[in-house]
């Protein structure tokens, strides 16, 4: 085998090497931990705030949370916060007896959207008064569709630049011969 070939062959499995070791670091993301109520609980009456936390702070932008009760409405009263590693969501008094949902959306520490749901259950009648259906004209769930960029889309950037830089330093310039 050529030379070169040997060492265009050793640069691109080193660069295979370093762009999956940046990928997997930064494949980690948020996970929630706790919510308030409890995932799976049975709560007397609601909250006057609904909260998730996760393993890691949040990133402030474009926080979406909401609360669904069983009669298909928003309970949630606000636009959600985010404060470290917990976003929460006024909510008041609840109505309806049965499963309310809390729907997430987040950006974690490192650009990547996560979202999912909890689910806690009323057991006793309450007198709150439910706002719209979720997504009816005039709500605000404070999500625009954006969960930032990923942290790995520079990672891979920055290899494959970093990459080809290499090469064309290790194999370009030196294949260039002078005319005589």
């Amino acid at each position: 085998m050529n030379r070169r070939l040997i060492g265009a062959l050793i640069t691109g499995l080193l660069m295979l090497g370093f762009g999956a070791t940046a990928m997997g670091t930064a494949a980690a993301h948020s996970i929630p931990t706790e919510s308030t109520p409890e995932d799976g609980s049975s709560v007397d009456a609601g909250p006057a705030r609904v909260s998730v936390g996760f393993n890691e702070s949040l990133q402030p932008n474009f926080p979406s949370l909401t609360v669904v009760g069983p009669d298909g409405n928003l309970w949630s009263k606000s636009a959600p916060s985010v404060e470290g590693n917990q976003v929460s969501v006024e909510v008041g008094e609840l109505g309806p007896v049965g499963e309310y949902t809390i729907a997430y959306r987040v950006t974690s520490a490192d650009g990547h959207p996560v979202s999912g749901t909890r689910h806690f259950t009323l057991t006793k009648e309450g007198s709150g008064t439910p706002g719209p259906k979720p997504g009816a004209a005039g709500t605000n769930s404070g999500e625009d569709g954006s969960g930032g960029i990923p942290l790995w889309v520079f990672i891979v950037g920055a290899v494959v630049l970093f990459g080809g830089g290499l090469a064309f330093a290790l194999f370009g310039a030196g294949s260039r011969k002078p005319k005589q």
